[in-house]
């Protein structure tokens, strides 16, 4: 195991900088995802730690030493790629062991250090086949087994699963969090599925235009946003992001259009200078609760219903415009052009100011939490 310090960590191809100035701690033994939409700089981030492409600025260091120049076969990592890079002629066994041959390691302490990995990765009965012979999954496991024979000070993860169907993405992330528990390695995953960073990670970087947008541990980005842009990412269906008027002179009252849906739990403080101000106001899905209408305060119309089984799921617009999501338990009766009316408690809700950053609310601030 080994920590990694990156430090003021850009990169630039000519005068466009895709990282700029990142500073992040990854502690001994911490499963790290970084995590964004495409073309965020996650997989350069990445490819910069593991010295495939070379820091413009900043420093890099592994396990305390600084790494920038030092050669990737000399940093103590290994990389599992979105690819998997099989040899198709060798089979599971020489594929494994193939970096360790390479490296003129003794016949028996590579066919331990082998034979070791496929029992990690539970699959001893497949070291004779060849990679033709294997699943996706499989294959993707071979293609750990390479990294884990090596005994890394850090593993890098670029995409692994991106390239396997919805079943076995789930199999095969349930076999990278035993993997984790078992070997109590540092490991830093890249992906751009959220649903893989919720389940994987100890601690989530949010990355956007080559920026860290919150650094955290999944609850605490699901329940404490940052930023609207964390906000509208984290979370399955994403949060409803409705612009709202704060009104009152101290800023007491938050309206939809003209609708006004509840008393401030926020410390609003100079965001309420001149109200009314337009903030946006966010709620989750599963947070929003349908009633009868004019049994609340929002009326809206449903427009469409998706039934899950153990969840429906609906699509409503507010007398406002704005369209919202719903997710409520079981199998709702609701049909297209019903009247409802949505309720939501306002200890779930989130309040995010004109420069898209969360509110903190009163009791954070009495408290001192930021």
């Amino acid at each position: 195991m080994a920590d990694v310090q990156l430090k003021e960590i850009a990169k630039s191809f000519g005068t466009v900088e895709v990282i700029k100035g990142i500073d992040l701690e990854i502690g001994h033994g911490e499963f790290v995802v970084f995590v964004g939409p495409s073309g965020c700089g996650k997989s350069t981030l990445l490819r910069m730690i593991a010295g495939l492409e070379d820091i413009s600025r900043g420093e890099l260091r592994i396990d305390g030493r600084l790494c920038n120049d030092i050669a990737p076969r000399d940093r103590g990592i290994a990389m599992v790629f979105q690819s998997y890079a099989l040899y198709p002629h060798m089979s599971v066994y020489d594929n494994v062991g193939f970096s360790l041959k390479l490296a003129r390691v003794p016949r028996e302490e590579r066919d331990a250090k082998v034979r070791d990995a496929a029992r990690i990765l539970q699959m001893e009965h497949l070291l004779d086949r060849r990679p033709a012979q294997l699943s996706g999954g499989q294959r993707q496991r071979v293609a750990i087994g390479r990294a884990i024979v090596r005994h890394p000070k850090v593993f890098l993860f670029d995409e692994p699963l991106s390239n396997l169907d919805a079943a076995l993405r789930v199999d095969m992330r349930m076999e990278i969090a035993r993997l984790h528990q078992e070997l109590g390695a540092t490991m830093v995953y890249v992906t751009h599925d959220q649903v893989e960073a919720m389940t994987l990670a100890d601690k989530i970087v949010v990355l956007d235009h080559g920026e860290v947008q919150q650094v955290g541990a999944p609850l605490e980005l699901y329940h404490r946003p940052a930023n609207l842009f964390v906000a509208g990412f984290i979370g399955s269906p994403k949060m409803n992001l409705l612009p709202v008027n704060v009104t009152g002179s101290r800023g007491r009252s938050i309206q939809i259009g003209s609708v006004d849906v509840m008393a401030t739990p926020f410390d609003i403080g100079a965001a309420a200078a001149g109200a009314p101000k337009e903030l946006v106001l966010g709620i989750r899905p599963h947070s929003l609760r349908v009633v009868a209408a004019g049994a609340a305060k929002i009326p809206a119309e449903v427009k469409l219903v998706e039934h899950l089984g153990n969840e429906t799921v609906i699509k409503a617009q507010l007398a406002s415009g704005a369209a919202v999501l719903a997710i409520v338990a079981g199998d709702a009766g609701l049909k297209p052009g019903e009247k409802v009316g949505l309720t939501f408690d306002r200890a779930e809700a989130h309040l995010f100011d004109a420069a898209g950053r969360r509110l903190l609310r009163s009791s954070e601030t009495a408290g001192g939490r930021r």
